[in-house]
């Protein structure tokens, strides 16, 4: 036998071996169905997600809180993965500036074979872990930032590459895969293994593995940007207004959080720059918008601690 036959052979018997990868008899003659069935089936087989998911919550809660208390010191958060898992971890950071205001860089997505890969199947470079690594190294991944290796399999060698690199860089490791004892789970400070079954389709793990990675990402990101001060209730007081949809959203969320009128929402947005979270601050505060900035600075950006700093707060009660 050849070294690539032999090479073939063992990937064969890896796969066969992975729950994701597993066929299902039952569904053989799912291209016989009519359309609503198969759609019932689907389903069927997503309302089955969400319980995989609780089934790995505090593990999640775990990671999402070390990661957290990295990025109160300034680090970053970084998926890395390819295909599927890879284009959503990209999807889910270049949600956080204008839902959260992040910085530039603050919360990466990388996937294997670059940006192209993103709308271009790249798949061949989800075999290299000296890319992971070298995309990492790029980055200048430290003891502060997050990698998040993200893949169905748990064996993807871009995935798990790129949180063996980021472990030995001193960086906190996450690794969320679809199968049970992955080797990406066994290499991360972090494990979370979301063990969602074969899928409808042999192997197509955008289904059901997708969807769990999703939902998965969405928590990761926006449960640290709540552990970080980003949103005052459930409302996100860090939007970035960048168009009038989210213009209108700014002025809707000042008066949910403020019950203002529109012509002092008006005011305090103008005043404030269209900062929320300020504008938030001047009105329940009863501060200029130069104190309203020094105070969300001297409380890390936490509206609610900044309000109990407020001179109004702290003044006592007129008889």
């Amino acid at each position: 036998m050849t070294s690539t036959s032999s090479a073939y052979g063992e990937l064969r018997s890896q796969l066969d071996s992975l729950t994701t990868e597993a066929f299902r008899p039952e569904l053989a003659d799912i291209d016989r169905l009519a359309t609503l069935d198969i759609a019932r089936i689907m389903n069927g087989e997503d309302r089955t997600v969400p319980d995989a998911v609780a089934a790995q919550l505090p593990l999640i809660a775990a990671a999402i809180d070390a990661a957290a208390e990295r990025m109160a010191r300034g680090g970053r958060l970084v998926y890395a993965g390819a295909g599927t898992p890879g284009r959503l971890g990209v999807l889910d950071a270049s949600e956080c500036p204008p839902t959260f205001n992040t910085g530039p860089g603050e919360v990466v997505g990388l996937i294997a074979g670059g940006p192209t890969a993103v709308v271009r199947a790249a798949e061949g470079a989800e075999d290299s872990p000296e890319l992971a690594a070298a995309d990492l190294d790029a980055l200048r991944i430290g003891p502060d930032d997050t990698v998040v290796g993200i893949s169905a399999s748990g064996r993807t060698p871009y995935a798990v590459g790129a949180v063996v690199r980021a472990r030995a860089l001193g960086a906190l490791t996450v690794g969320l895969s679809c199968n049970a004892n992955s080797p990406l789970a066994a290499a991360a400070d972090h494990g979370i293994e979301v063990v969602t079954g074969p899928e409808l389709l042999t192997a197509s793990t955008r289904l059901k593995a997708g969807t769990a990675q999703k939902l998965v990402l969405n928590m990761i990101s926006t449960i640290t940007m709540i552990r970080l001060g980003k949103t005052y209730g459930n409302l996100m007081v860090d939007l970035r207004a960048s168009n009038e949809k989210l213009r209108a959203r700014s002025r809707r969320i000042v008066s949910l959080a403020t019950g203002a009128g529109e012509t002092e929402i008006e005011a305090a947005l103008t005043a404030t720059g269209g900062e929320v979270k300020n504008a938030i601050l001047t009105l329940l505060g009863a501060v200029d918008a130069p104190t309203a900035a020094r105070l969300l600075a001297e409380n890390g950006g936490h509206l609610r601690a900044a309000l109990n700093s407020a001179p109004a707060a702290s003044a006592p009660a007129e008889e």
